[in-house]
């Protein structure tokens, strides 16, 4: 009914998270998160006597995509291309991240752990000298499995 006191249940909004970067003793700030994703791609099979005439689906393999971070540029801050850089001649630098998104206490109510995850780009912010805006740069990670928890 209309005029009703809600319930104390609320969805958590978005915009309060925290990110740790395997090595590092702090926590990243970063502006935006996006391809937080998993999917599992289905096996199609049909029973040599199957008197159903199509296949069923089954599990198969697990496949994640590339993680983006972005974050505002700071003056001497070059961690990113530290990391970058340590990925030649196939000396990957594989790291754990850690991103937690928080209620309105800063308790963490989900984690999202990527594994042996390292930079695949980064992308300067496009500079216009007539712009407004806070220089944004990006950081495209791949890994190698996504664990979602809550808490």
């Amino acid at each position: 009914m209309a005029g009703e006191a809600q319930g104390s249940v609320w969805p958590v909004a978005k915009f309060y998270f925290t990110v740790k970067l395997g090595s590092q003793d702090n926590t990243v700030l970063f502006q935006e998160i996006s391809g937080l994703e998993t999917e599992t791609q289905p096996i199609e099979y049909r029973h040599g006597d199957s008197k159903v005439f199509s296949t069923i689906k089954m599990p198969g393999i697990a496949k994640t995509g590339n993680v983006t971070l972005r974050k505002g540029v700071f003056v001497k801050d070059n961690n990113f291309f530290k990391w970058y850089d340590a990925i030649k001649m196939n000396t990957i630098k594989r790291e754990t991240i850690t991103i937690q998104l928080l209620d309105e206490k800063g308790s963490p109510t989900m984690t999202w752990t990527l594994n042996n995850a390292w930079p695949t780009k980064i992308s300067s912010p496009d500079l216009k000298s007539d712009a407004n805006e806070v220089a944004v740069e990006s950081l495209e990670i791949a890994h190698e499995g996504l664990t979602i928890s809550n808490g």
